[in-house]
């Protein structure tokens, strides 16, 4: 089934990055949904097309490259900075003329989408899919070589390389306050959760623990078998995702 068709969008963040951006219509019209990739990720990929295919089912899409990612400006500052370029998306969806916004976000994007509902608000729902809860893990083999990657000078290179990731050097200052808190702050928006069994990133008590941390209303979906955000994510379990957000932005 051929991928619905997107308009291309460039936007400009408060702190002046140029954020590379598509925007794929919908016949549903009142309702956009903001697509957040993960670390290294781009909304060219074609997992990540696959994704934006089923939602536009249930809305307009607006997917976008975070910055020092793919055709986006500046340097990637894994998950801080990042609230940024979100707001830049979602003040574009407002523009086009949706009145209800989500905010889909996967892995790192998860993070940033959880922050930036509850540090910036103006959103109508939150997806954390396969989301980090706290910061600087390292308890599974693929975190210890993603903290390889953005630590190393080798590292960063490869990302630039392999991936076209630019990576800012040198550690946060200030530390920026981690998912777990900010998702308490995100109520009266409604937030799901969505994470794994089988991912083998984060184990699920991080979904745990972002869904202790948040209040009502909240769900959480640990899914059996389910890996690491795009990449495993069945056109069913994006489906019935987009369903969660009809259903709570109705």
């Amino acid at each position: 089934m051929p991928f619905a068709s997107h308009f291309p969008v460039m936007l400009r963040t408060e702190d002046g990055v140029r954020i590379d951006a598509a925007h794929t219509p919908s016949r549903r019209t009142d309702v956009g949904i903001v697509l957040a990739h993960g670390f290294t990720g781009s909304w060219r990929d074609r997992t990540a097309r696959r994704i934006v295919h089923v939602l536009s089912g249930y809305g307009g899409v607006l997917a976008f490259d975070f910055r020092g990612h793919g055709r986006s400006g500046g340097l990637t500052t894994v998950g801080d900075l990042e609230v940024l370029d979100v707001e830049a998306v979602v003040r574009h969806a407002r523009v086009v003329g949706y009145s209800k916004i989500a905010i889909v976000g996967f892995s790192m994007g998860a993070a940033v989408a959880v922050r930036h509902a509850g540090l910036r608000g103006g959103v109508d729902a939150v997806v954390s899919v396969s989301g980090p809860a706290r910061w600087y893990y390292r308890g599974t083999r693929p975190m210890r070589q993603v903290h390889w990657v953005i630590e190393r000078p080798v590292g960063r290179w490869a990302a630039r390389i392999a991936k076209r990731t630019r990576i800012a050097r040198g550690p946060w200052d200030p530390i920026p306050m981690p998912p777990h808190e900010a998702v308490a702050l995100i109520t009266p928006t409604p937030l799901l959760i969505v994470h794994g069994d089988a991912d083998t990133f984060f184990p699920v008590e991080h979904a745990e623990q972002l869904y202790a941390g948040a209040r009502d209303p909240k769900e959480l979906w640990v899914e059996p078998g389910y890996g690491h955000a795009e990449t495993a994510a069945t056109p069913e379990l994006i489906g019935r995702i987009g369903k969660w957000i009809s259903a709570n932005l109705s």
